[in-house]
């Protein structure tokens, strides 16, 4: 039963840190005309230039990419702090 809290920690960590870079703008200093956010991936789009065609776009490959990267360094901060507090 402990792995799959071990597991449901580490997805809810990653989704939550998922959403929270929604927030970071992360657009090229080149790039002209759309705006870029998510970290370490990109995975939402804002075009500034034609905002009458819905200007927000999801790239859900990049969102995909984003919870794994995440899910990864959730579960080994999460597996430090319980071997930490295994030694305490």
């Amino acid at each position: 039963m402990a792995g799959y809290k071990f597991v449901l920690e580490a997805v809810m960590a990653a989704i939550i840190a998922t959403l929270l870079t929604g927030f970071y703008n992360s657009t090229p200093s080149q790039l002209v005309g759309a705006m870029w956010y998510g970290l370490p991936f990109t995975w939402i789009r804002y075009l500034v230039v034609g905002p009458q065609h819905n200007p927000w776009a999801v790239d859900y490959f990049g969102l995909v990419a984003d919870l794994f990267v995440w899910t990864v360094i959730a579960s080994v901060v999460i597996s430090v702090a319980i071997k930490y507090r295994k030694k305490k």
